[in-house]
């Protein structure tokens, strides 16, 4: 069912106490195992979960979330070009990258074109529920093996 949209609940207020994620990555696996991380932190929920830029957009028009979880690399478009139309549509949805690629540039990159976070996946057990709950506060995250490469490159 890869890259299915999943409903996992109808849309709610901005009232509720819990952070709102809505988590996009075209492998299952990947999205059941980030689900499980993300569902089991306090005052963490992820209410839709899709596998491709379509359907993410679908959810991010829904559900208004707080935090959108967005894989790099999807089978249907650049998410590196998604941010910003996503950024000028739900203004309010800070948007976290989720990637294999520690690429100073690629980073520097989501972030200037509106990401707040970027999160290397092979540390997402330790970093994702940082970055959202960061992102979700308006504070940008940028995993450690990467920061400090970004930050040179934003001087230069």
């Amino acid at each position: 069912m890869a890259g299915n949209l999943r409903l996992v609940r109808e849309p709610s207020s901005r009232a509720n106490s819990k952070i709102e994620v809505v988590l996009v990555d075209d492998h299952e696996t990947m999205r059941r195992t980030l689900k499980g991380l993300l569902d089991s932190e306090p005052g963490i929920e992820v209410i839709a979960e899709a596998g491709n830029l379509a359907l993410a957009t679908r959810h991010v028009r829904h559900y208004a979330p707080h935090v959108l979880v967005l894989d790099l690399r999807l089978p249907d478009g650049s998410s590196l070009a998604a941010i910003s139309e996503l950024r000028r549509e739900a203004p309010s949805t800070q948007i976290v990258v989720l990637t294999m690629q520690e690429s100073p540039a690629t980073a520097k990159q989501a972030l200037d074109t509106g990401a707040l976070g970027f999160v290397v996946k092979d540390t997402a057990d330790a970093e994702l529920a940082d970055a959202v709950r960061r992102a979700a506060d308006g504070a940008a995250y940028v995993s450690p093996r990467v920061a400090a490469r970004v930050d040179a490159l934003r001087r230069n």
